[in-house]
């Protein structure tokens, strides 16, 4: 069984909801605060978000922090 990094969980999960939300990077970054190379980072999983971030990534997406988190647990090992 093969470990898969919650960084690249999480890179998964906010690409799909970015595109389930039928927004840009661009537009993303615009609603987080932050910039749509660091988007393209996060999805990409070359780097993790803080806390502060992974909300306001979450609500700019219209989700729940905490459903985020449950999905990612169903997904990391």
């Amino acid at each position: 069984m093969s470990t898969i990094s919650l960084r690249v969980v999480f890179a998964e999960l906010l690409r799909a909801a970015r595109s389930k939300a039928g927004v840009t990077q661009e537009d993303l970054a615009v609603r987080a605060k932050l910039t749509r190379e660091y988007i393209s980072l996060l999805e990409n999983g070359k780097r993790t978000p803080t806390i502060t971030v992974f909300i306001r990534l979450a609500r700019a997406l219209g989700a729940s922090p905490s459903d985020w988190i449950r999905a990612m647990e169903k997904h990391a090992v």
